[in-house]
C-alpha cells in the first residue's frame, strides 16, 4: 500500500473510535491505531513523500503565513503586467521581527487550483517576487521564502513574457541580496519554478517535502519513456529530505507529524515558527559581507562527481547523449 492508502485505513479506524461509547473497547482501539502508526506511517518510501507533498489537505503558503506572523499585508504585482497569484507576497512579522515573505501558492481544491495555476508562476510572478525581495533589502528586511511548485508554467504565453530570463534574473539577484534569506520547501520544489525563489543562505524541508530537478513522472517519461514508472523514478532522482540533508543540499529537516503536516497543521507550524525565530535572530547578527559570500560558497560547494552506473537503471542500458 502506499501512504495514501495507508491514511484511507487509518481514518477508517479513527472514526470508529468515535462510534464507540465502551471504554475498553475504545481503548483497545486507540492502542490498534497507535500500533498502526507506527508500524505502517513512519517508514515511508520516496513515492510517498512525492504522494505526500502533493496532498491536497497539506498546509499552503497562506496557511503558513496567518499562522506564523503576528500581523501581515499582502502586496501584489510586479509593476510591469499583471498580479500572479501562484505567488504570493507579504509583508510581516514575526515574534517582533518585520520580514518580507514570498511563497508559492497552491490550491486545496480543484476551483483554487484552476485560480492558482497548480502553483506553476508566470514570469509576472517571478518579477513580483524580485520586486519585493529589492524592497526588502532596501528597509534590511530578512526574507523568508516558501517553496511549493511542480515547477514554473511552461505555456506559450509564459515564454513569450520572458519566463527564462525572470528566472535567470532571480537566480542573479538573490545571489548579491545584502539581507538573510531563508527558503523552507514546505510540498513540491520543483526545477527552476523553486530556484527561482531559492537562493537562501539556508534551506530547510518539511519532512515529506521534496525538492528536485524535476518531476518523478517527467524523469520516467525522459529516461523510460514512461510515465507510470514514476514511483521508480523517484527511488533514484535523491528528493527527499533525507536524501538532500545527507547530500549537503539543505540545513536541517523539519518534523512532520505522523502522516504527514495535514494531520497537525498547527504542530507544523510552530515547529516551523521556532526555527524561523532562532535562524533569523542567528543571521542578523552576520555582516552583509559576510551573508554574501556565505551564500555564493553554499552554493558553489553543492555536489560531486560520481561515475554514473547506466546499469543501474532498471537492468536498461542507457548511453549518454552525443551529437
Amino acid at each position: 500500500m502506499n501512504i495514501l492508502e495507508k491514511e484511507t485505513k487509518l481514518r477508517e479506524l479513527l472514526s470508529k473510535i468515535d462510534e464507540i461509547d465502551d471504554c475498553d473497547a475504545k481503548k483497545k482501539l486507540e492502542e490498534e491505531v497507535a500500533r498502526y502508526k507506527q508500524t505502517m506511517m513512519k517508514e515511508l518510501s520516496a513515492w510517498d513523500n512525492v504522494l505526500l507533498a502533493r496532498h491536497s489537505a497539506r498546509p499552503k503558503t497562506d496557511d503558513f503565513v496567518a499562522m506564523l506572523t503576528d500581523d501581515y499585508i499582502e502586496l501584489k504585482g510586479d509593476r510591469l503586467y499583471q498580479d500572479d497569484e501562484s505567488i504570493k507576497g507579504y509583508l510581516a512579522c514575526i515574534h517582533g521581527i518585520n520580514v518580507t515573505i514570498i511563497g508559492e501558492q497552491k490550491g486545496k481544491n480543484i476551483e483554487d487550483q484552476m485560480r492558482y495555476n497548480f502553483g506553476m508562476a508566470h514570469p509576472e510572478g517571478y518579477r513580483k517576487a524580485l520586486r519585493l525581495m529589492k524592497q526588502a533589502e532596501k528597509f534590511h528586511r530578512p526574507i523568508i521564502t516558501l517553496i511549493d511548485t511542480p515547477g514554473a508554467y511552461p505555456g506559450i504565453e509564459a515564454e513569450e513574457r520572458g519566463q527564462g530570463e525572470a528566472i535567470a534574473r532571480n537566480l542573479f539577484e538573490m545571489s548579491d541580496l545584502s539581507v538573510p534569506v531563508i527558503s523552507i520547501v514546505i510540498g513540491e520544489g520543483g526545477s527552476g519554478g523553486a530556484l527561482a525563489i531559492g537562493v537562501a543562505n539556508e534551506i530547510y524541508m518539511l519532512e515529506h517535502a521534496v525538492y528536485s530537478i524535476l518531476s518523478p513522472e517527467g524523469y520516467a517519461s525522459i529516461l523510460w519513456k514512461d510515465a507510470s514508472k514514476a514511483p521508480y523514478a523517484a527511488s533514484v532522482m535523491k528528493l527527499t529530505s533525507k536524501d538532500l540533508l545527507e547530500l549537503g543540499i539543505i540545513e536541517g529537516v523539519i518534523k512532520e507529524p505522523i502522516g504527514g503536516a495535514h494531520f497537525d497543521v498547527e504542530a507544523t507550524v510552530l515547529e516551523v515558527k521556532k526555527l524561523l525565530v532562532s535562524r533569523l535572530r542567528d543571521l542578523r547578527k552576520v555582516s552583509v559581507g559576510d551573508l554574501i559570500q556565505g551564500r555564493r560558497n553554499k552554493y558553489r560547494n553543492i555536489g560531486f562527481f560520481q561515475r554514473f552506473n547506466y546499469d543501474n537503471l532498471g537492468g536498461q542500458k542507457h548511453e549518454p547523449f552525443k551529437d
